[in-house]
């Protein structure tokens, strides 16, 4: 064939390419000032159904027990899936609140892992920068290199902590209707423990996403009901949920049993120390493990635990954990700006 016909044909692939990113920039461009305006339009509050006058545990719904399908298929670490009874119990139809996380500190004095500065004897390995008292908050980056390392959106920030989610020069005034974070297995057993509750386990946690259904898997794409990422993380959020960053708590639909953000807005913890499958199963009785408690599974990663539900930084193209069997390993001692929690109570049912 002529040399001509191929110097065509590559000029028609190169306008293509051209045309292609152009549009990835447009889009890009979109979703920013998108996000942007977004940002300065947030809810502050969403109303949540009143309960019944005379409810036994304010605040809570209950659970029935049964028998759950633990895991999933998407990730090694949610394999195998497994069988596992669960009794029944009661568990806070939020995430914790700011308003409900600062009553707590306001009654005890208490000071969060965040706000302490880092045991060197326990991090030696650490700069002094990262021994300040701090957490590790999402930035999104202006640009990426190399191949999506997570510290190009991961920073440790000195300052930040409950009541500065992104760091010094951020405050929760005004949102106290918002999930608390930064917080960690340590704080929130306190804050369980200081309210007659204890943290989930995560056969608890997952059984209750479920809303109480030991039904097949469901399918796996990413939920409308749920404060998750739009867009191509990290770098463009184009908030089609309504949110940029956290929300607000029961903004979305909650599942059958009325438990609002299960999935997505803020990681929530567990009791579990972590493991790197289901392959080992310790039955749950649903009993009251006590405060500082950590419930083991086969040969436990101590110093973690597990973690569930995603959260609004979870995307198709970079975390699908926006489901029940979802998990992943939490530092104990780390504080994060997309980490929450709740609680449960073993009581008699309704």
């Amino acid at each position: 064939m002529p040399l001509t016909f191929f110097a065509s044909r590559l000029r028609r692939w190169l306008a293509l390419i051209v045309l292609a990113l152009l549009a990835l920039a447009s889009w890009l461009w979109w979703s920013a000032q998108r996000s942007e305006r977004l940002s300065h339009q947030e809810r502050l509050v969403c109303a949540l159904p009143q309960q019944p006058a005379g409810a036994p545990h304010p605040g809570m719904v209950w659970v029935p027990g049964g028998t759950l399908s633990l895991g999933d298929t998407v990730y090694p670490e949610e394999m195998p899936v497994r069988p596992l009874p669960v009794a029944g119990f009661w568990m806070d139809r939020t995430e914790v609140t700011n308003d409900q996380f600062a009553a707590f500190v306001q009654a005890t004095g208490y000071r969060t892992v965040a706000e302490r500065a880092v045991d060197a004897k326990q991090h030696p390995e650490l700069p002094p920068e990262m021994r300040l008292p701090g957490a590790v908050v999402f930035i999104s980056p202006t640009n990426l290199s190399g191949q999506g390392r997570p510290t190009q959106w991961w920073r440790y920030l000195a300052g930040a902590d409950w009541r500065h989610p992104g760091g010094p020069g951020t405050r929760i005034d005004g949102r106290g209707a918002f999930a608390v974070v930064n917080v960690t297995i340590e704080d929130a057993q306190a804050y369980a423990h200081w309210k007659g509750t204890f943290i989930p386990s995560e056969a608890q946690w997952e059984w209750a996403a479920r809303a109480a259904q030991s039904a097949a898997l469901p399918a796996h794409e990413q939920p409308a009901q749920a404060n998750t990422w739009q867009g191509l993380f990290p770098v463009a959020n184009s908030a089609a949920d309504g949110f940029v960053g956290l929300a607000p708590v029961g903004c979305f639909a909650p599942n059958a049993l009325g438990l609002f953000d299960m999935i997505g807005n803020a990681w929530e913890l567990t009791r579990d120390a972590y493991t790197p499958s289901h392959a080992v199963l310790a039955a749950d009785d649903g009993a009251d493990p006590g405060p500082g408690s950590v419930r083991p599974a086969g040969a436990a990663a101590m110093g973690q635990r597990v973690i569930k539900g995603g959260s609004f930084l979870c995307a198709p193209n970079y975390c699908m954990r926006y489901r029940a069997g979802a998990r992943q390993a939490q530092d104990d001692d780390l504080a994060v700006s997309h980490l929450g929690f709740r609680t449960v109570l073993v009581a008699p049912g309704p």
